[in-house]
């Protein structure tokens, strides 16, 4: 991670090719734990989508909402070859952000 505050845009899974949820944080590590504990009331906690398996940091807010957007509409094939394309063992990333 570059610092604590900075723009990323994140998917979370339930499992591997499971329930998909797109969000953007200004402070992942925070974000992601949220998630992981169950903090976050509505469709992550309700289908138990906790597992990081895709983000990217961007420079600006602004640039990472955009980012957001343009992900949410694309067809779930396309979110899944993103995934791959960078986890394509769907490995649980929290490790990697939490040092």
């Amino acid at each position: 991670m570059k610092r604590e505050k900075q723009p990323a845009v994140y998917i979370l899974s339930s499992r591997r090719n499971g329930t998909l949820y797109i969000g953007v944080t200004t402070n992942l590590q925070r974000r992601i734990w949220e998630h992981r504990e169950a903090l976050c009331y509505g469709f992550t906690k309700r289908y138990s989508v906790q597992l990081l398996v895709y983000y990217e940091l961007h420079d600006t807010i602004i640039d990472a909402i955009t980012r957001e957007k343009q992900l949410k509409k694309w067809n779930r094939a396309w979110k899944i070859e993103l995934i791959e394309s960078r986890n394509p063992d769907w490995v649980d990333l929290w490790e990697e952000i939490a040092r």
